[in-house]
């Protein structure tokens, strides 16, 4: 072989065998002027030889040509620079031999071990630590009063306003004690099956005892007392709504007359116009009266929509009845106009019903001034917002029944001066006009009011301030304040607690040196356990507590806040 070519074959195995050395001494040895790639964080070195490429399966540290150096792994403090490693390259073959016998003391490692409690495993569905009060007991275990008295009674906070603490019972006591009345799981059964049976049929009789009943008012009449749903109609908005219906009443009574005498469209179309409020508000009564009910379990927040529904059925009524016969009746008497008998009937009429209308009017005004100045509010918000659905719709009613008598009896005149009943009919669609407005704003008030919509940024903001000056409150987000009609608000909020100022609450209450002895006794695990389930559900009871304290202060000082949800964060 020629020497110029067997020099770099004997320049590459003698570098193979360097780095073979390098390999074996536990990678004591760094090898200069060349660089490495990594993969998979491993170590692969790509020799110029016709060897296999060797793959180093371990974390070390790499010089590169340019004599910087990087860690790759775990730290190595003992590592010789470029020029050592260069040195004792040259050390020959028997140098690298006996680094390669070299033994390496390992250094002792430090393990910590963290002492836990063993998780425990609730399963899918855990009752054992839950509480149920005497009346559940009864009802859906099938016991007595007297077998209660001997389980276990615990003390809670009562979640309504009225009573502080009530009684409650564990459930799994519950259970047991029913499984001992009654036996066996089956035998509860068909005693729960036999229960609801009864049940169903003392419905069936109590509602035909009711109707038994009704048919005795029916015949001997009835000596209740006025009920409140009753006394409602006697001021306020009720007031309002009945003295609108008489009013009404009479005034479609006579326009029809006329209407009867004369043939005028105008009058027709004020008749409508009488018939359609006079319904609408009897409507409206049966609002105010179903709005008066108490709430039950399929309504729990009450009937007060029931306004809005009957204003938003009336604000419909109006456009269909109202709006539509008078549109009707005046393009049939553009497209067969007929003469008109003497008008002087129609005028003494319509002049009484703008009197009468007028004095609805002005009792309507007088309400809505008097609520508005109860609420802060000017007449203008207090109607926009439609506070109160049943005053707002007869007030728009009558303002529309003044206007109208005013647009009927200018056409009628019009008439009567010219001889042309085109005019009658153009004054049968202006009223049709004004009450298809009337009409669109009702339905659009009312449903945006049913829609539940957000109280004002004002008032939000007041109670946002409120939450927020508290100490034990840290943040507040995804406020939510609904208008439930009626100065009814239901206010929501999520609520960011500070643990320390609950805690110090807590603390604040205990005796603290009884409390150190306490803490002081803990010798074991099992001991700390207990002593933190202990104060832990204490300190849960004490966020409870101020939750309670919360959304007590935010309905005294906002009585429009009926119902607050606070949600722990």
């Amino acid at each position: 072989m020629m020497p110029a070519l067997s020099a770099p074959r004997r320049g590459c195995r003698s570098l193979y065998r360097l780095y073979v050395r390098c390999q074996a001494a536990p990678l004591r040895r760094a090898c200069h002027g060349w660089q490495a790639s990594m993969k998979s964080g491993s170590l692969f070195c790509v020799l110029p030889c016709n060897r296999l490429p060797v793959q180093l399966m371990s974390q070390v540290r790499v010089y590169t040509s340019n004599g910087q150096k990087k860690d790759l792994g775990s730290e190595d403090k003992n590592v010789s620079t470029p020029e050592d490693a260069v040195r004792k390259v040259g050390t020959g073959r028997d140098a690298g031999n006996a680094d390669q016998k070299q033994t390496f003391l390992k250094e002792p490692i430090q393990v910590k071990v963290k002492a836990v409690l063993k998780k425990r495993e609730y399963g899918p569905k855990y009752t054992q630590n839950n509480f149920i009060t005497g009346v559940r007991a009864i009802n859906e275990f099938c016991l007595k009063s007297s077998d209660l008295d001997q389980l276990r009674k615990i003390k809670r906070r009562s979640p309504h306003d009225d009573t502080e603490t009530f009684t409650v019972y564990l459930r799994s006591d519950v259970e047991a004690k029913s499984l001992e009345v009654w036996g066996s799981p089956e035998a509860l059964a068909r005693e729960r099956k036999r229960r609801k049976e009864a049940e169903i049929k003392y419905r069936e009789n109590l509602f035909r005892n009711q109707r038994l009943l009704k048919e005795y008012r029916e015949f001997f009449g009835n000596t209740k007392p006025r009920s409140s749903a009753a006394a409602m109609f006697f001021k306020g908005p009720g007031k309002v709504v009945m003295v609108a219906i008489c009013i009404n009443g009479l005034n479609f009574f006579f326009k029809l007359l006329a209407w009867v005498y004369t043939g005028s469209a105008s009058m027709f179309s004020e008749a409508i116009h009488s018939l359609a409020d006079t319904c609408n508000q009897a409507l409206l009564a049966l609002g105010i009266s179903q709005s008066a009910r108490t709430p039950d379990p399929s309504h729990p927040y009450g009937f007060t929509n029931m306004r809005y529904i009957a204003s938003l059925i009336s604000g419909v009524g109006i456009f269909m009845m109202g709006a539509g016969l008078s549109w009707y009746h005046g393009i049939m008497g553009l497209l067969h106009p007929h003469p008109i008998e003497s008008l002087l009937w129609a005028y003494c009429i319509l002049a009484g019903s703008l009197v009468s209308e007028g004095a609805t009017l002005l009792v309507a005004i007088n309400e809505i001034r008097r609520s508005a100045r109860a609420k802060g509010l000017s007449f203008y918000q207090y109607v926009v917002q439609s506070r109160d659905p049943s005053t707002n719709v007869v007030l728009l009613e009558d303002a529309a029944a003044v206007l109208s008598v005013a647009v009927a009896a200018t056409c009628m005149g019009l008439t009567s001066l010219t001889g042309n009943p085109y005019y009658d009919s153009v004054g049968s669609l202006g009223v049709g006009t004004l009450l298809g407005t009337v009409s669109a704003f009702l339905i659009y008030t009312n449903t945006e009011a049913l829609l539940g919509r957000s109280i004002q940024p004002e008032q939000l903001q007041r109670l946002t301030e409120l939450l927020e000056s508290d100490p034990v409150v840290r943040a507040i987000h995804d406020v939510k304040a609904t208008d439930m009609g009626m100065s009814k608000v239901r206010f929501k909020a999520e609520v960011d607690f500070d643990g320390r100022v609950v805690t110090r609450s807590y603390l604040e209450k205990q005796d603290i040196e009884q409390l150190l002895q306490e803490i002081q006794q803990v010798k074991t695990l099992e001991e700390l356990e207990a002593f933190m389930l202990k104060h832990g559900e204490n300190i849960i009871d004490t966020l409870g507590a101020e939750v309670d304290r919360l959304e007590k202060d935010l309905k005294q000082r906002n009585p429009d806040v009926r119902h607050v949800d606070l949600e722990i964060l």
